[in-house]
């Protein structure tokens, strides 16, 4: 077996089934595509190679063919192999990724200039309707050229996706693999989410004691950082609204900041639109149930050797966020408890869901905290409660295939862009609110 079959799927089956041609142009960030390919292929895709002679004096033929299971396509035959990869037909790609994207790449594909294998395949893809992602990589001041400029802004009129470069040492460098493979899963998403606003709110809340100082929950945000990916690779439209936190944000996911639940309260009152808006909101943050009166400046540790705080109770946080998230807006809220005992964690659950309206109530217990892996109890709207375990970032997307499947019906169709719903196929929605309530309070 080759050793791009072992790997494929290992980390989602997301791409299964799906033909992905890698366009390799001729930039020294061509070394980097063998990582690309076999990310792409981590995700379950088909990757084929097509590469300019300028690449092949980069990277050679035969470690592209290794990277990919597949020989690459080094010049165009009688075979007609840039019609046959992109034309009608079983072979017909699902998406054609140009990494590294040189300048003069970019130029050729917005000019309609078919010299290379790797331009040539551009324009039938163009033609075709093909999905397009580039990933440029050139030194800055390349980028900066306004014909370079000129051409990107045409491509993405056009419909072509541009993935984010990582500007460093006076270079526009190629995007990580992994940010590489989020643009093409995000590209090529299917199933509910596709299109869909998806809010994840997550961290820690730090209450003020002072300018210096904090009481807070513990969290490292690892669970909604790990949701906001997921939804990402599903084709989600997602927003992470992040407090403290300890783990890693990958750069394509858009973030804004929060610090206690009165900052949480103030951002989601700004963004009432986008929660009225969204198909989901999620909330796996440690919202802290105590808060302190603020003093300003600095509390002297020298003039008092002894300090005491009187808490209060903090307001709830899930109840305003239900006003300003109302149905059909799918409200999912995490609940924490020391307990280890299976009914009283699902009581506690219950509670919650009844008091802040939640339609989904995630519960676990402290063990989780810091781990790794997650064992939670969930509470759906309707049907019977079940458990979820594993790796928080496969716990994650098992949440969210199964909240898909209750996403009500034509909620892309009202809130979602022009053109997400132009690609969104209809997905089967849940019974209405009011029904599924009702169900909620027989089982009880």
């Amino acid at each position: 077996m080759h050793p791009s079959r072992v790997i494929r799927g290992r980390s989602t089956d997301l791409l299964h089934g799906r033909h992905i041609v890698l366009g390799i142009s001729g930039s020294v960030a061509a070394i980097e595509v063998p990582r690309i390919a076999r990310e792409l292929l981590r995700h379950g895709a088909d990757v084929r190679a097509v590469m300019s002679s300028e690449a092949q004096r980069l990277v050679t033929p035969e470690v592209i063919r290794f990277a990919t299971g597949h020989p690459p396509i080094t010049q165009l035959t009688g075979d007609v192999e840039h019609v046959t990869l992109f034309g009608p037909g079983p072979e017909r790609a699902d998406l054609y990724l140009i990494a590294p994207a040189t300048a003069n790449t970019i130029a050729k594909v917005a000019h309609g200039i078919d010299d290379t294998p790797v331009a040539s395949c551009a324009s039938i893809a163009l033609g075709g309707g093909i999905p397009i992602l580039l990933a440029p990589a050139m030194h800055s001041q390349m980028r900066q050229n306004p014909a370079v400029t000129e051409a990107l802004a045409k491509l993405e009129g056009w419909g072509v996706g541009i993935i984010r470069t990582e500007t460093a040492e006076g270079e526009e460098k190629l995007a990580s693999p992994e940010d590489v493979a989020a643009a093409v899963l995000h590209r090529l998403g299917r199933g509910p989410w596709k299109g869909r606003r998806l809010i994840v709110v997550g961290g820690a809340a730090r209450e003020p004691i002072d300018d210096v100082r904090s009481i807070s929950n513990e969290s490292s945000g690892t669970t909604a950082v790990a949701l906001a990916i997921q939804g990402h690779f599903r084709g989600a439209e997602v927003e992470l609204w992040m407090g403290y936190h300890s783990t890693t944000i990958p750069s394509f996911l858009e973030i804004r900041r929060w610090r206690s639940v009165e900052d949480l309260v103030r951002l989601a009152r700004d963004r009432q639109g986008a929660l009225a808006g969204a198909a989901a909101v999620i909330v796996p943050a440690a919202l802290a149930d105590y808060t302190v009166e603020r003093e300003r400046g600095k509390i002297s540790s020298r003039e008092l050797p002894e300090l005491t705080l009187r808490l209060k109770r903090a307001s709830k946080f899930l109840p305003r966020l239900r006003a300003w998230a109302p149905p059909p807006v799918l409200l999912v809220g995490f609940k924490l408890e020391a307990t280890t005992d299976e009914a009283a964690l699902e009581v506690s659950a219950r509670r919650v869901q009844e008091e802040a309206g939640l339609d989904w109530v995630v519960a676990n217990n402290t063990r989780t905290m810091g781990n790794p892996e997650i064992a939670a109890l969930v509470l759906p709207p309707y049907g019977p409660r079940f458990w979820l375990r594993g790796p928080k970032m496969e716990f994650a997307g098992k949440l969210l295939d199964d909240i898909g499947r209750t996403l009500p019906n034509g909620a892309s169709e009202s809130r979602a862009s022009p053109r997400a719903r132009r690609r969104e196929a209809a997905v089967p929605g849940p019974p209405p609110v009011r029904r599924q309530r009702r169900a909620i309070r027989r089982r009880r």
